[in-house]
């Protein structure tokens, strides 16, 4: 269990965003037709640059799998930074996906006019 993170600026911001990761039914893609471990990565860019890496939170916002296999998967954000992070979704076995949407929601500080940049 990690600590909780305390900001200090008094500009917060919020960005959020809603990302289609596949859609391999119709093309009989990876995550729909292979099996094993399976990956998808998509490269998420925020609408303004944070001051400070932000904390971002992911979510499944639809997904559509196939009942006869377990549903098996591991959504994640990695490689956060200032700019944006990489949204990843992982899965194994005889799981098939057809299609996903992850939902993101960054939260973090943000420059402003009065700050001073003093080394």
């Amino acid at each position: 269990m990690g600590a909780m993170r305390r900001m200090q600026n008094q500009y917060l911001g919020v960005d959020q965003g809603d990302v289609v990761l596949f859609s391999d039914f119709d093309a009989n893609g990876p995550m729909w037709a292979d099996d094993g471990p399976r990956e998808v990565r998509h490269p998420v860019t925020f609408s303004e640059q944070y001051k400070t890496v932000p904390v971002v939170s992911v979510s499944l916002s639809m997904w559509d799998i196939n009942s006869k296999e377990n549903a098996r998967g591991d959504l994640s954000a990695e490689d956060v930074t200032e700019a944006g992070f990489t949204l990843v979704f992982k899965t194994w076995g005889d799981t098939r996906v057809a299609r996903l949407r992850a939902a993101w929601t960054s939260i973090g500080e943000m420059s402003y006019a009065d700050d001073w940049d003093i080394e």
